[in-house]
């Protein structure tokens, strides 16, 4: 342990984490601002009356009026905080917060790199990337440092390790393998990019090589002789995704996290090589000692790195396939896997006088919230309690509801996916595994045509 902490605690040039800061604050200005100018903060949050939430946060409720407009406003003026590195404690800890609660709001928008955003958001709560290059290091000449503890930049690389080798890792799989979805995308963009890119080499150049890009490149990333050779290679991959699957911020945000990978000093060197004089680091001209991490910090940040390798394992504790039971799906890096859509209705029976109707979806949901539940069985299940408990609200019986759901899995023919016999408005939420989600047994177009 002595050993450990003295590695962890050698000190290193603080440009790095920096200048990842700076990046992240901006990037988050961006994203915050882009809510704003495509009115997302109406069309998603206010507008809608129905709110799917995330197991355990449905506590979680909208402002009342034009509340979530002043949120936004609010997380805007934190993440350009954190760019500045102005009253960034304050900055860094309100934006986790804010952006927590707009993620917690409705789990339609769930995306890997929203909780990409959290995950960092955390760690640059725990160091001093404030240090140098912010407006806290110009008025509080105390705060300012040209060297950090070793530890304040190796989370983030470990951070940034998981989610690589886990993007790799979900994708052996047998669907992937058989170059879906990928397949199915690429059909799609003819029109876009020309026929070349629906011929079957592209879709299984595009997939194995994600495969090889995440298994072979993150480890090599730790490599000073494989580094930047890596990292153009993830510059042109995160290029390529942009272009053509519009992810919104995830290609930038990767990015400036894997800058982290390069020399701790490597903005010192560029700059240097560029204007020829390094950049001053900090107001002050006498280097800062580095604190000593103490062992029960080591323990902390162990205990996180062991929830972040464990948690996304989850969905092995499930039957099935997680792309069609959903189950243990989230949280786990599990990007870009599945192609889903389906068709769903909802019948209601009054258990006392036995009478049956329909309720159509869309008289409640906007079509993007049709478009996201009809595939996913907790969210089938959220929408079934609120059909019962509006009609109970209405002064009628509490009615049973079943759901008619058929869904397709990457290109594969529509199957049912929820048991119709089953009343959803009596069944709990639980993140148990649940005996009304019917197994996935309908194999890919390819695997049918070699069984017979």
């Amino acid at each position: 342990m002595t050993t450990l902490t003295e590695r962890l605690s050698q000190p290193v040039s603080i440009a790095a984490l920096a200048f990842f800061r700076i990046a992240f604050g901006l990037t988050m200005l961006v994203e915050t601002g882009r809510f704003f100018y495509f009115g997302w903060v109406s069309r998603y949050y206010i507008d809608p009356p129905f709110h799917f939430k995330y197991f355990g946060f449905e506590w979680v409720t909208l402002w009342p009026g034009d509340g979530l407009y002043w949120h936004l406003a609010l997380m805007r003026l934190a993440a350009l905080g954190i760019a500045l590195g102005a009253w960034y404690r304050l900055s860094v800890t309100l934006f986790l917060v804010l952006f927590s609660y707009v993620f917690l709001l409705d789990q339609t928008y769930y995306l890997n790199h929203f909780y990409f955003v959290i995950l960092l958001n955390v760690l640059l709560c725990v160091v001093p990337a404030h240090g140098a290059w912010s407006v806290d290091a110009r008025r509080r000449p105390e705060l300012a440092r040209a060297q950090v503890p070793a530890w304040t930049r190796l989370i983030f690389l470990l951070q940034m390790e998981v989610m690589y080798l886990y993007a790799g890792l979900v994708k052996i799989n047998s669907d992937w393998l058989a170059l879906q979805p990928m397949s199915g995308w690429f059909a799609t963009q003819v029109d876009q990019y020309g026929p070349w890119i629906a011929e079957p080499w592209v879709a299984a150049v595009a997939a194995y090589g994600t495969i090889a890009l995440h298994l072979l490149g993150a480890p090599l990333l730790l490599f000073k002789r494989t580094r930047v050779w890596v990292f153009w290679t993830y510059a042109g991959f995160h290029l390529l995704n942009h272009l053509q699957f519009s992810i919104g911020i995830f290609p930038w945000l990767t990015l400036a996290g894997t800058t982290l990978f390069f020399e701790p000093d490597w903005p010192l060197r560029l700059w240097q090589r560029w204007r020829g004089q390094a950049p001053v680091l900090a107001p002050s001209s006498s280097p800062r000692p580095t604190t000593p991490i103490h062992p029960l910090w080591v323990g902390v940040l162990a205990a996180w790195f062991a929830v972040q390798i464990l948690f996304p394992l989850r969905h092995y504790l499930y039957p099935g396939d997680p792309s069609w039971t959903e189950e243990g799906h989230r949280f786990a890096w599990r990007m870009k896997l599945r192609a889903k859509s389906g068709t769903i209705d909802f019948v209601l029976r009054d258990p006392d006088s036995g009478r049956v109707w329909r309720a159509d979806p869309l008289a409640i949901l906007t079509p993007r919230q049709l478009s996201k539940m009809t595939c996913r069985p907790d969210m089938i299940l959220q929408f079934a309690h609120h059909l019962a408990d509006q009609a109970q609200a209405r002064g009628q019986p509490r009615p049973e509801v079943s759901a008619r759901v058929r869904c397709t899995l990457n290109g594969r023919p529509y199957q049912t996916l929820i048991d119709p016999k089953v009343d959803l408005a009596a069944e709990p939420r639980t993140l148990a595994h649940v005996d009304w989600i019917l197994p996935l047994t309908t194999p890919l177009e390819r695997e049918r045509h070699a069984a017979r």
